[in-house]
C-alpha cells in the first residue's frame, strides 16, 4: 500500500522533503498544479471533480449498503530521502491524521507514545511488537459509535483496520504506523472515504482508541 508523492514534476531523492513543513508544502505545490490542469481541461477545480463525484458515491453507497471501492492512497507514504508517513487529508473535514501540521486544526491530531517517559518509558518501556499486541487489541474490540472493526493488514510497523458503520454500512479507514526513526512513536489516520462532513466520528473513534490503550501504558503527545 506504500505509495510515492507525484505530480507533474516529480520529486528525486536529493530534492525530497526533509521536514514536516517542506512535505506539506511541496503537496500543495502538486495541487495546485493539479488545479492549474484542471481548468486548462475544462475550468472546473479538481475539488469540484472529486465533490462531484463524491455525491454520485453517496448515493451509489445508500443503496448499496456502503460499498464503496477502498482507496487508493493508503498505505505508508514514501518521500524519498527517508522520510515516510502516513498520508495526508483531503481538504474536506473527514479525515484526522498525524501528517497534517498543528496550525490545521481541522485535520491534525497529535501522535501517540506508548513509552511516555512519566510513565513505563522510564522503569519498563514496552518493545515494538508488545505495542502492536496491545493495539491490536485495542482496534479489535472498540466499536466507538456501533462501527465494527475488520483488520485488514498488519506488518511489524504498519496497521490498518476498516471501521464499518451499523446502518448503511459506510466504511472509515485507519491507520497506523510505528516509524522506525521515532522509537516510541506511533502515527494514525482515519478517514472516511465518502461524504464531506463526518458528525465527528473519526476523532471520537481516536479518542476512543486512545482512552483504551492509556489502560495499557499510552499517552498523546502535546494534548
Amino acid at each position: 500500500m506504500a505509495a510515492q508523492l507525484s505530480c507533474t514534476r516529480p520529486f528525486v531523492a536529493a530534492q525530497a522533503p526533509s521536514s514536516r513543513v517542506a512535505r506539506r508544502q511541496a503537496v500543495l505545490v502538486c495541487r495546485a498544479q493539479h488545479q492549474e490542469q484542471d481548468r486548462a481541461d475544462g475550468g472546473a477545480s479538481r475539488r469540484e471533480v472529486v465533490l462531484r463525484s463524491v455525491n454520485v458515491a453517496v448515493l451509489g453507497a445508500i443503496f448499496t449498503w456502503g460499498a464503496a471501492p477502498r482507496p487508493s492512497g493508503l498505505g505508508i507514504q514514501d518521500y524519498g530521502g527517508g522520510l515516510r508517513t502516513l498520508g495526508l487529508c483531503p481538504p474536506s473535514p473527514n479525515c484526522i491524521s498525524t501528517a497534517e501540521e498543528a496550525n490545521d486544526p481541522q485535520h491534525y491530531v497529535p501522535q501517540w507514545t506508548y513509552n511516555p517517559e512519566e510513565g513505563r518509558g522510564r522503569k519498563n518501556p514496552a518493545t515494538r511488537e508488545q505495542a502492536m499486541k496491545e493495539l491490536v487489541e485495542v482496534v479489535k474490540s472498540s466499536k466507538p459509535d456501533g462501527f465494527t472493526p475488520t483488520i485488514i493488514k498488519q506488518t511489524d510497523d504498519y496497521l490498518y483496520a476498516e471501521f464499518q458503520s451499523p446502518t448503511f454500512g459506510f466504511i472509515d479507514d485507519v491507520e497506523f504506523f510505528f516509524p522506525s526513526d521515532k522509537p516510541g512513536i506511533v502515527e494514525y489516520r482515519s478517514a472516511s472515504r465518502i461524504g464531506e462532513s463526518d458528525g465527528n466520528i473519526n476523532r471520537k473513534r481516536i479518542k476512543a482508541l486512545r482512552v483504551e490503550l492509556q489502560k495499557k501504558g499510552w499517552k498523546s503527545i502535546g494534548y
